[in-house]
């Protein structure tokens, strides 16, 4: 950890390590000032040792995104923004503030009804709306806009200013051949749709002067087909430090992009490559990295190899503010991991609500839910070792309560070990892991094989008992479904039923049934270290390996009776999903109930008609109930007059979030 915990500088900015903490939306200012809940949310992760938090994006103008962002459209703004400047200082970390301008990406409910600026009147499928041609006029409006909006941020305090280049914004799109039809100075050449980049970092160094720092943030590919490549973004930056930035903070592509840049599929650090790249090209200015950082034993790997000289660790800062600090002093098993779910952030923020975070419930919640040690030393059972139950013990016993976990199966982790199996969900296995690791260094006495009854926990003398017991499968009354050829989802990713014969049909086409088919469909084909073999060693054409990854040696049908698969599935990630399903060849049948199930066959109905598809082996992923063990075991607690809760999908089948939310909760009643 020598490299990540040393010193870094940018310009004449020390920071205290090399972890930036980039910008996000985070939703907590709803009139777009500072409130206390922004002031609170970045002043733990301050405490908890990060080197640099970068605030944003801040929208810079009338027309640069929805007025519940932080705004920093004029002097009005100053002092909110110079308060919370205050508070990050005072633990130490460093403070800059983002620059947003969001051009087509501005949807026009967000902005008053206004038609959104761009380069070029072209349609955004983000939007589904097709923004105004900018006027010479309204180009040097948002360039002085962006001026001024830098001149706020120099005088409420921050440290330093990043102009928001990437992700498909504004700047990204005078850059591209895709956005930019213009025939003007600012269109056609790469040096004309440079020009407004260029122009926009001009106009910010004017107005904060030569010796306050400027980072840009670049994308550093667009994944967009006949858009920018690593190679321009490279070049880019190579311009941008010519004319005097100070840092370049490089990211991935664009919100209209098919590439998943975020998801738990993206391997750890698999995208700092594209930082690598730009930093071949400049000469002296450091490079952050980003993107699926989760790990401090791959941010360091980063910096060791020369790939970049910082790391950005955002949503691993909301996971654990205190992860820097745990580190530093090699606490890593203590250390919360984010697992790149999204369903607490960037779900939040398509739905317009505050983010949190399904493994760190009091994320952006530091005031509503202090940590504080119980009034009086309790002896508390938790039954059920799924994600709600150890939770709840873990912050049971970390405010001083005695805390013994049952769980009646051989391990811990519940549906996380489930939600695993499929390829590109192993991080599920990293939330059960960190989980258990909490449950360790809290002093939990775990005991596992263990059923429990409430006679028994009532004469052990427990004051008051958490049921967690989960949830089951729900099994729908189809006729057949009792066959020999019919297993259920959890059973075949729990490795406990074997998917016999070549066509599977699936029955369900939730979030359980869609990773079901994925995990079945992806049964012989190729590894990644076979592809990269054959790859190096040219032993297949690329559509040969293409074919190898993508197919394996089941031919995979889900039928969903609802209009849509993947129904249950978060916003941000639902459509990698859709994508996974299509690059695994897997059919999907919708508005198809099943109605019988036969001896190589299921039978449903699509539009009315019935459909005959072959099954050797039928697969039920029909969803979950609560489990009656666990509703029965707390009626009897609440019965004998013992304080009881009932939480997580045995009071209600939900997500993760959900779930690890209800235990801390739970646990700060205790």
């Amino acid at each position: 950890m020598k490299m990540l915990f040393s010193p870094a500088k940018i310009k004449d900015l020390s920071l205290r390590n090399r972890i930036v903490m980039t910008a996000m939306h985070l939703n907590y200012t709803p009139d777009g000032k500072i409130n206390e809940r922004a002031r609170a949310f970045y002043e733990e992760r301050s405490k908890g040792g990060v080197g640099l938090i970068i605030v944003g994006g801040c929208i810079i103008d009338d027309w640069a995104g929805p007025n519940w962002m932080v705004d920093i459209r004029d002097d009005s703004c100053i002092e909110g923004h110079a308060s919370l400047v205050e508070v990050v200082k005072e633990h130490g970390a460093r403070i800059g503030c983002q620059l947003y301008m969001a051009g087509r990406y501005s949807h026009s409910f967000s902005i008053g009804g206004k038609q959104a600026l761009a380069p070029s009147a072209v349609y955004a499928r983000f939007t589904r709306e097709t923004p105004k041609e900018m006027t010479l006029d309204e180009i040097k409006m948002v360039i002085d806009d962006f001026a001024q909006a830098a001149r706020r941020v120099k005088q409420a305090g921050y440290d330093l200013v990043e102009v928001l280049g990437a992700g498909g914004y504004m700047v990204t799109q005078f850059l591209s051949p895709v956005t930019n039809l213009r025939t003007d100075q600012y269109g056609g050449s790469w040096e004309n749709r440079m020009r407004f980049g260029l122009e926009v970092l001009d106009a910010v160094r004017a107005a904060v002067g030569p010796d306050f720092p400027i980072m840009y943030r670049v994308s550093g590919s667009d994944f967009m087909e006949r858009s920018n490549t690593n190679v321009e973004a490279a070049l880019f930056a190579a311009e941008l430090e010519k004319r005097g930035v100070d840092a370049i903070n490089v990211t991935g592509g664009w919100h209209e992009t098919r590439v998943p840049q975020l998801t738990m599929a993206v391997p750890r650090g698999g995208l700092a490559y594209l930082a690598a790249g730009v930093k071949a090209k400049v000469k002296d200015v450091p490079v952050v990295a980003c993107n699926r950082i989760n790990d401090v034993f791959v941010a360091d790997e980063i910096l060791r190899d020369g790939m970049a000289d910082l790391v950005g660790m955002a949503r691993a800062l909301i996971a654990d503010p205190y992860m820097p600090e745990k580190a530093a002093e090699g606490h890593y098993d203590e250390i919360t991991h984010c697992i790149g779910c999204n369903q607490g952030c960037f779900d939040h923020v398509f739905y317009l609500q505050p983010v949190g975070c399904t493994v760190n419930p009091r994320a952006g919640r530091e005031l509503e839910l202090p940590m504080t040690m119980a009034q009086a030393t309790r002896k508390i059972a938790v039954v059920g070792g799924g994600p709600a139950g150890m939770k709840a013990a873990a912050v049971a016993a970390g405010r001083g309560h005695h805390v013994t976990l049952f769980e009646k199966g051989p391990w811990l982790g519940g549906q996380l070990n489930l939600a695993a199996v499929p390829p590109g969900r192993d991080e599920f296995e990293t939330a059960a892991e960190d989980l258990e690791c909490q449950l360790d260094w809290a002093g939990v006495d775990v005991r596992v094989e263990t059923e429990v009854t409430a006679q028994m926990l009532e004469e052990e003398g427990y004051d008051a008992v958490v049921v967690a017991t989960g949830g089951h499968p729900v099994i729908p009354p189809i006729p057949g479904i009792d066959g020999p050829n019919v297993v259920g989802a959890w059973d075949v990713l729990m490795g406990e039923a074997d998917v016999t014969g070549r066509d599977i049909v699936i029955i369900g086409g939730g979030a359980v049934g869609s990773e079901t088919a994925i995990h079945i469909a992806s049964i012989g084909s190729i590894s990644g270290d076979t592809l990269k073999f054959l790859l190096l060693n040219k032993g297949e054409s690329v559509e040969k390996m293409n074919e190898l990854a993508t197919r394996g040696i089941k031919n995979v049908t889900v039928v969903e009776m609802i209009d849509k698969v993947c129904a249950d599935v978060g916003i941000s990630t639902r459509w990698t999903l859709l994508q996974d399903l299509e690059h695994l060849g897997i059919e999907t049948i919708k508005n198809a109930p099943a109605k019988e199930i036969g001896n190589g066959y299921v039978l449903v109905e699509v539009d009315g008609e019935e459909r005959r598809l072959p099954a050797d082996t039928v697969v039920i992923a029909a969803g979950a109930c609560p489990a009656p063990a666990g509703t029965e075991l707390y009626e009897e607690l609440v019965k004998r007059g013992k304080e009881a809760y009932l939480i997580g999908d045995a009071k209600q089948t939900r997500k993760a979030y959900d779930a690890i939310q209800e235990g801390l909760e739970t646990a700060l009643k205790l």
